[in-house]
């Protein structure tokens, strides 16, 4: 058996192994190993191989990233500054109709600018805008899909955990990343934002809502309040990183400060809550961390396998064009989305693909966009669709079942794929402000 057969067998088993169950890195370490191992035909050298690509995969400076930036966005949620970001938007978008589902999603894009996970974003606006947004009339359906559609913005509008996670696995600068998704998060808000007031405007049936009850006038002392601590932290965070006074590392650190001193002086951050946040960082990062290493070893297996170069060389005999090969991948993405969850997607897949991409000469920060919002619509279908399932148990509602859920948040997976053509298409969307 050629190494090639190994590393197809590898893939097969990996697949069954994630269908069936099995921990996806649990499955990615298992697969390595034993291909490894059938390949150079030692279980001892395959071990020291894989310990090699698990030291490689996180003793980058780099990897930092990924810690204080799920600490800056646990701190953050606690703080209360999600139902702050809440009542400004709701305040600015009150005399609109379908005013409170517009709140709704610019208060996540606030929210996403200064967290970059969209479980949390999910999590924080079921608790705090579903509530809100039934008590006014809006319909179940429209309630939650409007939160889970809106959350998945968290991975796509910097700092993302999705881009710090492609970053790794590719080798791009994090900052690059950072700034090439601000453009495509900034329009995919948008547009769910125009889908939500056309909804309210064609389709009452789905949206409801009151325009005359949307919400309570804030004073202006109100609004700085709640909005300038808000403005600050994104300043902070993201104008540092983008006008170079420090790095993504480091602008994490900066950041995390900066929101402890904010939740401390909001009095929103007691004992237990500071201990809770901590322990919550640490299960991440850790996860995380297993993630990456997983990754690691799985992307050395298929190097030694020659998969990787052999599906190259097999794009390359049938003359499949760039678009054609762009258009394969996120449907593959999107499909695989329905059954697994997004970090998994990445690690399995692009290691896979980078090196049919790369022999095109193709911008991998824009791959990496492209990547990230076809991962993220599977955020949204079923039967996986985390976001769905996490709305669902936070609500802890028996008359909201999942089929609800998911009713309500297909108008906006359809407007990410929208989202995601305008990007494949219209490259600059992505990498216009980074002059390329």
């Amino acid at each position: 058996m050629t190494p090639f057969d190994i590393g197809l067998l590898s893939l097969a088993a990996m697949g069954g192994l994630a269908v069936f169950g099995l921990y996806i890195p649990i499955a990615l370490i298992l697969c390595s190993f034993c291909g490894v191992w059938a390949i150079k035909g030692s279980a001892v050298l395959a071990a020291k191989m894989l310990g090699l690509a698990a030291n490689d995969a996180i003793s980058s400076y780099f990897f930092g990233v990924v810690p204080v930036f799920v600490l800056m966005g646990f701190i953050v949620s606690e703080s209360g500054m999600g139902r702050d970001a809440f009542d400004v938007a709701n305040a600015m978008f009150m005399r609109i109709k379908g005013g409170l589902g517009l709140g709704t999603i610019a208060a996540n894009t606030i929210f996403a600018a200064i967290t970059g996970i969209s479980i949390a974003s999910a999590a924080v606006f079921t608790k705090i805008a579903v509530p809100e947004l039934r008590r006014h009339g809006y319909t179940t359906r429209f309630a939650v899909g409007v939160v889970a559609g809106s959350s998945v913005l968290g991975m796509l509008i910097p700092p993302s955990l999705l881009l710090i996670l492609y970053g790794l696995l590719t080798e791009q600068s994090i900052g690059d990343l950072f700034l090439a998704g601000l453009g495509p998060g900034l329009v995919l808000a948008v547009m769910f934002g125009i889908g939500t007031v056309l909804m309210a405007i064609f389709a009452p049936g789905f949206v409801g809502g009151n325009l005359s009850a949307d919400s309570e006038d804030l004073t202006v002392k109100e609004i700085l309040s709640k909005g300038l601590p808000i403005a600050l932290l994104i300043t902070l965070v993201l104008g540092g990183i983008y006008a170079g006074f420090f790095t993504p590392v480091e602008a994490g650190a900066i950041g995390t400060a900066g929101a402890f001193t904010i939740g401390v002086a909001k009095r929103q951050l007691s004992l237990q809550a500071i201990w809770r946040v901590l322990s919550e960082t640490g299960m991440i990062t850790a996860a995380i961390c297993f993630l990456l290493i997983a990754a690691q070893m799985y992307s050395r297996m298929l190097a030694f396998s020659g998969v990787p170069a052999g599906f190259g060389t097999f794009v390359a005999t049938v003359d499949l064009s760039l678009l054609g090969i762009i258009l394969l991948y996120c449907l593959v993405v999107i499909l695989l989305g329905m059954i697994l969850d997004s970090g998994s997607i990445m690690l399995i897949l692009v290691p896979l693909m980078l090196p049919v991409i790369s022999a095109f000469d193709v911008d991998l920060v824009w791959f990496g966009i492209v990547t990230v919002i076809a991962v993220e619509i599977g955020l949204l279908t079923p039967p996986f669709g985390i976001s769905v399932y996490v709305i669902k148990a936070t609500l802890d509602d028996p008359d909201i079942a999942l089929k609800d859920i998911f009713l309500g948040a297909a108008p906006f997976a359809l407007m990410m794929v929208a989202c995601l053509a305008l990007v494949i298409f219209f490259p600059s969307i992505a990498t216009g402000l980074l002059g390329r």
